[in-house]
C-alpha cells in the first residue's frame, strides 16, 4: 500500500450519532416523593443504556434568581445528549431564555404523607446509618429535633404552617414569586405546566405503574427499569432510604394539616386523575373514584400492576406521538 489515502478518503466522514427522541429529559424531583429510589435506578440505567445522567450536588436551592436560571439552563443545554438532568428545583422555562424546552417528568405523593416523611427525615434520617440527618441539620437544637409533631401542628409552629406547607405546587408552577404563595394562581399555573411541559407526572403510591409508563414512553432511558426495581438486591438497597422514627399525628392535627394544604390536595387529586387516565390509555387498570373528603393517610396501597384491560378507543402509538409533538 503506497500513498496518503486515509479512511475518510475511502469512506467519507463517520455518520453522525443518532439521538433518541426526546434526547433532553429533566426530572426536577420533588423532595420526599421517592426521588432517591428513582435516582438509584437512573444510575444503573445510565450505565446500562449509555445516556448521560447529569446530577447536582445542590439539594436545598429550588428557587433561583434570573441569572441563576440562565446559568443553570445554559449548563444543562450544553450537556452531552442524550441526557437526563435531575435536581430538586422548581420548574424552569427554557424557552424563556432562548433554549430548547426539554421533556419533563416527575412524581408526587399524598401531601400530608410527604410532609410527615420530611419532618422526621430532617430530624432522624433513614436506615442508611450515615447520620445524614445530623449532616443536613447540624444547627437544629435538641428541643426542636424532638419537638412533638402534634405540638408543631396544633400550636402553628412555622415548620407546620403555610407557606412551608405549600411545597409540591411550586415544583410545577415555576420560578415566578407568586408560585410560592398558596392560592389559585399558583395552582392553575402548575396544572397548565403539567399539561403543556410534562410528559408524565406519576404518583408514588403507584410507583410500579409509573415505572412501566416511563419504560414505554422513554425506552432509551428506562428500558428494563421495572425488572431492576423488583430485583431483591435493589429492593434491599431501596429499603435503606426509608425514614425512621415516623409517628402518626392525632386525627385533630391531621385535619388541621389537611385544611392548611387544601391547594396541595387539589393539585394532587388533579395529577392523580390525569395519571389514571394515562394508565387507562395504555391498558393498566385503575380504580378511579371521587376524592375522599379527607386524604388517605397511611393507607397502604399495593404497588403491583393489575392485569391489562382491552381498550381500543385510541391507538397507543399515535397518542404517544401526539404527546411528543406538544
Amino acid at each position: 500500500f503506497v500513498g496518503n489515502s486515509t479512511y475518510l478518503d475511502d469512506h467519507g466522514p463517520p455518520p453522525q450519532k443518532v439521538l433518541p427522541f426526546p434526547s433532553q429529559v429533566v426530572y426536577n424531583r420533588v423532595g420526599k416523593c421517592g426521588s432517591r429510589t428513582v435516582v438509584l435506578l437512573l444510575r444503573i440505567l445510565s450505565e446500562k443504556h449509555g445516556f448521560n445522567l447529569v446530577t447536582s450536588d445542590i439539594h436545598n436551592k429550588t428557587r433561583l434568581t434570573k441569572n441563576e436560571q440562565m446559568e443553570l439552563i445554559k449548563n444543562i443545554s450544553t450537556a452531552e445528549q442524550p441526557y437526563l438532568f435531575t435536581r430538586h428545583v422548581h420548574f424552569l422555562n427554557f424557552s424563556r431564555f432562548g433554549g430548547d424546552q426539554p421533556v419533563y417528568i416527575n412524581i408526587i405523593r399524598d401531601p400530608v404523607n410527604r410532609f410527615l416523611s420530611n419532618y422526621f427525615f430532617r430530624r432522624f434520617g433513614d436506615w442508611r446509618g450515615e447520620q445524614n440527618h445530623m449532616i443536613r441539620t447540624p444547627n437544629m437544637r435538641q428541643e426542636e429535633r424532638y419537638l412533638d409533631i402534634n405540638v408543631c401542628i396544633l400550636e402553628s409552629y412555622p415548620e407546620c404552617s403555610n407557606p412551608r406547607l405549600f411545597y409540591i405546587i411550586p415544583y410545577f408552577c415555576g420560578q415566578h414569586p407568586r408560585c410560592r404563595e398558596p392560592g389559585e394562581w399558583a395552582l392553575e399555573r402548575a396544572k397548565l405546566n403539567v399539561n403543556e411541559n410534562f410528559l408524565l407526572v406519576g404518583v408514588l403510591e403507584e410507583l410500579e405503574d409509573v415505572l412501566l409508563l416511563l419504560e414505554r414512553f422513554l425506552p432509551h432511558y428506562f428500558k428494563d427499569v421495572l425488572s431492576i426495581y423488583k430485583n431483591p438486591e435493589h429492593r434491599k438497597l431501596g429499603n435503606l432510604t426509608v425514614t425512621v422514627k415516623k409517628t402518626v399525628p392525632s386525627p385533630e392535627a391531621i385535619q388541621i394539616l389537611y385544611q392548611r394544604m387544601r391547594y396541595e390536595y387539589e393539585f394532587y387529586y388533579y395529577v392523580k386523575e390525569q395519571f389514571h387516565l394515562l394508565k387507562r390509555k395504555f391498558g393498566l387498570k385503575s380504580h378511579i373514584r371521587k376524592p375522599n373528603p379527607r386524604p388517605e393517610f397511611f393507607i397502604p396501597s399495593p404497588l403491583e400492576t393489575e392485569e391489562p384491560i382491552n381498550d381500543e378507543e385510541e391507538d397507543d402509538e399515535k397518542w404517544l406521538e401526539d404527546i411528543y409533538k406538544r
